[in-house]
């Protein structure tokens, strides 16, 4: 019988101890938010710049800054925060000291090389990786961006591989819905040509667009002149050149396919301003915000 001067055993964070690799963003907000919803217990920084671990440490975003060896050997999940062009490599570096009750998940923007960078480092570990990716960003950048509130209301992705453990998809899972978000599956093949649709070929297509306009001769006077449409079409210009030059190269096939179809979009509204069709042309506008006013009372993100 228990006494009544006892006290209760303190309970169990979800996450006793968190690896973070790339405390930026992404990898920052992930941290921020489990510690505020009191899911986990240590984390750990791993990173290629002291300064910005220094910076997630002094803002308590981490507790200490390790190595790739250390948070394998220590952490019971790793989130691999990085470009996806680093992914293969953080994981080949893990694998040596990597626990067997070690989790290991990413946020890269693209699952099928992914998936192949994960099975050929990791080999029979290759049940620890669950694939994911959070859709969630913003323009900026480093630890100081960290937003607890970052993933709340938003989907996160996850891409399970036939060897991963049922228990090991419900933990991580239920982690995610910590940080508020909402979880959903699918085959790395159908996230990567839907995220070629809505989060790829826009930023492509908003980065063409900057550059055009700043390599422009009279470049300072349109600058100057530019107002909120010109600042909300070019937004997610200003995200991180490394990240997203992999991520283009990445999932290149899919990004190619989709262009394909821009461009036959634009010819068509091309040709009709060209002819001045203006029936054509008010169809066209009129089908584009219909749809986007749709989406934006459905998603909550207008």
């Amino acid at each position: 019988m228990t006494s009544a001067h006892s006290t209760a055993e303190p309970t169990r964070p979800l996450v006793p101890v968190l690896a973070v690799v790339g405390v930026g963003l992404i990898g920052g907000s992930f941290a921020a938010a489990l510690r505020a919803s009191g899911a986990v217990g240590k984390v750990l920084g791993v990173g290629r710049n002291a300064a910005s671990l220094a910076t997630a440490r002094t803002l308590g975003i981490i507790d200490e800054a390790v190595s790739l060896e250390r948070a394998g050997q220590e952490a019971d999940l790793i989130f691999l925060a990085t470009p996806v062009g680093a992914i293969a490599t953080a994981l080949g570096a893990l694998k040596a000291s990597l626990r067997p009750s070690t989790l290991i998940t990413d946020a890269g923007s693209t699952k099928v090389n992914v998936v192949a960078a994960a099975r050929e480092a990791l080999g029979q570990s290759i049940g620890q990786f669950i694939p994911g990716h959070p859709i969630a960003g913003a323009e900026k950048t480093g630890p100081e961006a960290a937003d607890p509130q970052l993933y709340r209301h938003r989907n996160v992705v996850l891409t399970p591989l036939e060897e991963n453990k049922a228990a090991d998809k419900v933990a991580l899972t239920r982690i995610w819905e910590r940080c508020g978000a909402r979880v959903i599956s699918m085959e790395p093949e159908a996230h990567d040509a839907a995220l070629a649709s809505v989060s790829h070929v826009p930023h492509f297509l908003s980065s063409v667009f900057m550059w055009q306009v700043a390599t422009a001769q009279d470049s300072d006077l349109r600058m100057t002149l530019a107002g909120s449409g010109f600042r909300d079409f070019t937004r997610i210009a200003a995200g991180s050149p490394e990240v997203w030059r992999d991520i283009f190269l990445t999932n290149r096939p899919a990004i190619l396919a989709e262009l394909q179809e821009v461009k036959a979009a634009l010819e068509r509204a091309e040709l009709a301003l060209q002819g001045g069709d203006g029936q054509e042309l008010q169809d066209f506008l009129e089908r584009a915000a219909l749809a986007r006013r749709f989406w934006g009372s459905r998603s909550g993100l207008s």
